[in-house]
């Protein structure tokens, strides 16, 4: 019978080294290159992407009277107008048409729609707003701590947005990944906040659509028994049977 727990003590011990936590999500192999902070990038403002939804309001004399660019005679907001900036960058807006936004902050989008409009208004005041800034954050608990937080504040930045998502749960904060862009092709940002030299990179400001994921701490003991253990009692219930037939 020896044999047979000598078999199990190395299927236990080849297992462990196997199957060691494969619910860890976003991996990277060893060597990744990642994404570099140039200054530019920390200190700039938010800018308009792709599936930004705004908020856009037009007002005449420079922001004394409201008025509905869809119908211009009544003077009057039908409501709360939002419009799409679509996959290409453009967004549909009344009496304008497709109009490129993406890649301009706020302020320079509403002095850029302002010139435009001032072809049909008379001292045109251009209000926009961000409505569905958001960010996915996974902070490094395990079931169910992840979310999706949206952002008024289009200025926010990493460790502004993780503490609206309660703070890093029992993560690694020496491994905050920053996912960004086209998920075919993303940027990745490794930002490390356990120390005073990787926060400095914590300042940078989050984009729509941002992936904040906190790289969850390891647990060996019982990483290898919850991953080995239902194999484990697979193969002692086989032998127990075998042993009975023999």
């Amino acid at each position: 019978m020896n044999k047979y727990w000598t078999f199990i003590i190395i299927a236990f011990l080849f297992s462990s080294c196997q199957i060691l936590n494969p619910e860890r999500m976003l991996r990277t192999p060893p060597g990744y290159e990642y994404a570099e902070f140039p200054e530019k990038v920390v200190l700039e403002e938010y800018r308009l992407a792709p599936n930004d939804e705004l908020y856009f309001r037009l007002y005449t004399n420079e922001g004394e009277r409201l008025i509905d660019p869809i119908s211009p005679l009544t003077q009057q907001m039908r409501g709360d107008q939002n419009y799409t900036i679509e996959f290409d960058g453009l967004v549909k807006l009344p009496v304008m048409g497709r109009v490129k936004l993406s890649g301009m902050t706020l302020r320079e989008a509403e002095k850029f729609l302002e010139n435009e409009f001032s072809q049909f208004y008379n001292k045109p005041f251009v209000r926009l707003r961000v409505t569905n800034h958001r960010v996915t954050i996974f902070p490094g608990g395990r079931g169910g701590t992840s979310s999706v937080v949206y952002l008024e504040n289009t200025n926010t930045n990493i460790f502004e947005a993780l503490a609206m998502a309660g703070g890093i749960a029992d993560g690694r904060a020496s491994r905050v990944k920053v996912i960004r862009g086209d998920l075919r092709n993303p940027q990745i940002f490794l930002i490390d906040l356990s120390t005073i030299e990787g926060v400095q990179n914590a300042d940078m400001i989050i984009q729509a659509n941002d992936i904040i994921y906190v790289e969850p701490r390891e647990r060996v003991p019982q990483r290898i028994m919850e991953n080995v253990g239902p194999y484990l009692t697979l193969l002692t219930t086989a032998l127990i049977v075998y042993s009975l037939f023999k």
